[in-house]
């Protein structure tokens, strides 16, 4: 504890995000580049090493985040670089990505704001990269056991790279041209530069880790013929069964889901598309869901150059305050936040009839209707109570030229067959079914991630890969010398 004190002296300080006039007219990241590391080492100071971290709880990795606040309060990046990777294979994504609930549960978050973890996270591990700190680490020998992972998101990637340093000889085999998963092709360049997983992907290669891309398991090879072919396979494909929304006029022209939408835009950045057949320039977007991903679809539009945004939320707008008796520290509150997409639709005031920046909340669709070429042109909702039913005189109107549905997914896409082909028990809600020791029914498959627990937090997705790793190479050798931070029916603290 460097500053025993810093809690009490030292405010909280984000790192700033660049002007938003500026960032809605190019896709880099939105904060203002250089100004995480001036600030961080106070940051960190404000870590109260209270002796009973409930961060480590908050967090399924378990990551060591008074021990690394420390050493950067010291300026000791090496050794906090060692920490921080010791639990998490990829910080700079969690840095980027995770909506800190290891924030929620820092203990300074009970009377006042929290330690800024998730941002001496990302400083630590951009330090690291900087300084050399990040070598690829092949393995000393080789089992000669194989394993196959299916799926290139954060479960797969952190699996294959745990397998692959302990002596696996791993393939990873992704049905997109490129690997990365939802992190390339679903979350937008404003977030998190592709550059940033590009640079894993390398290290990864160079520890020996085999990349199939452009392959379906279970259309471009069987399933089953794999499961032949290696001594393990890992299911880590994701939940990318998109949620329906069953109302009049679904079937018109222009109503999307988020996930037809957001990967093209996605292939515009990488150079892939000149424009996108999707794009929102100069459309009346309104995006039914209020979660991330239709804050990324709001981003997108409104960088895309949208005439109007609206985003529906279903669910009232909550308060600015943890609510002390319905979700009590430390558990993740539901309170009103601001992202960088949010906070640039209400500058801008791309939706001028929302509650709050671009969003409408207690709101739920009704219809969509459309032109004579069968085109939607309208969308009608109404407003509901807490318990979803209708306001009586509450329906309204929203020009909408192009309507993205951005409403969750229930568990892996099953058009491809692999579940069919392997022959795997299903979960009622439509999830991979496994045991204990992340094992399906067949001898030798695993079920890791959002294909096994549905949607997740990239968090649980990489402590996922680590812990169904450690299973997979149990299964192959006997032991385990691998971390396993969390079980398969492990959850998030709830009250």
């Amino acid at each position: 504890m460097a500053d025993p004190k810093g809690f009490m002296t030292t405010p909280r300080q984000d790192w700033p995000r660049r002007p938003v006039e500026e960032r809605v007219r190019d896709w880099d990241e939105v904060y203002v580049p250089g100004a995480l590391l001036p600030i961080i080492t106070e940051q960190a100071d404000r870590c109260m090493d209270c002796g009973i971290p409930f961060c480590h709880e908050a967090c399924p990795l378990g990551n060591l985040i008074p021990e690394w606040n420390d050493l950067v309060s010291r300026e000791d990046w090496r050794q906090a670089a060692d920490r921080l990777h010791a639990t998490n294979n990829f910080p700079e994504f969690t840095g980027r990505l995770c909506p800190a609930p290891c924030e929620a549960g820092c203990v300074l978050a009970i009377n006042q704001p929290a330690v800024t973890i998730k941002n001496v996270e990302l400083a630590v591990a951009e330090r690291a990269w900087e300084l050399g700190f990040t070598p690829p680490r092949p393995p000393d020998r080789l089992s000669g056991r194989t394993v196959a992972v299916i799926g290139s998101g954060p479960t797969g990637l952190a699996a294959a790279q745990q397998l692959t340093r302990a002596g696996h000889t791993v393939a990873v085999y992704e049905k997109d041209d490129r690997p990365g998963g939802l992190m390339r092709y679903g979350i937008p360049e404003f977030k998190m530069e592709k550059r940033h997983l590009e640079r894993r992907i390398e290290q990864m290669r160079a520890e020996g880790t085999k990349f199939r891309t452009s392959t379906a398991v279970g259309r471009d090879v069987g399933a089953a013929d794999l499961r032949t072919r290696y001594d393990a396979v890992v299911i880590a494909t994701g939940a990318t069964a998109w949620r329906e929304l069953d109302v009049p006029g679904r079937e018109l022209a222009g109503v999307q889901q988020a996930m037809e939408y957001l990967p093209l835009a996605n292939r515009v950045r990488e150079g892939e598309l000149a424009v996108s057949p999707m794009s929102a320039a100069g459309k009346h977007v309104v995006i039914v869901g209020g979660g991330d991903t239709g804050a990324d679809c709001l981003g997108t539009a409104v960088r895309e150059g949208a005439a109007s945004v609206t985003q529906l939320d279903i669910y009232a707008q909550p308060g600015g305050e943890r609510d002390e008796d319905a979700e009590p520290w430390p558990t993740y509150p539901k309170i009103y936040r601001l992202s960088a997409a949010h906070e640039e639709a209400g500058e801008l005031r791309t939706a001028p009839a929302a509650d709050a920046d671009a969003r409408l909340f207690a709101a739920s669709t009704l219809r969509f209707t459309g032109d004579a070429d069968g085109h939607v042109r309208s969308l009608h909702l109404v407003e509901v109570d807490a318990a979803r039913r209708r306001v009586d005189g509450t329906q309204r109107t929203l020009p909408a030229d192009l309507v993205l549905l951005a409403l969750g997914f229930s568990g892996p896409n099953r058009g491809d067959g692999l579940v069919e082909q392997l022959g795997l028990e299903m979960e009622p809600r439509g999830t991979v079914a496994r045991d204990a020791g992340f094992g399906t029914n067949v001898p030798g498959v695993f079920a890791a991630g959002d294909a096994a627990r549905g949607q997740s937090l990239i968090v649980w997705a990489i402590a996922e890969g680590r812990a169904v790793a450690a299973a997979v190479d149990r299964y192959l050798t006997g032991s385990s010398q691998l971390p396993a931070p969390i079980g398969p029916y492990d959850r998030p603290m709830t009250v």
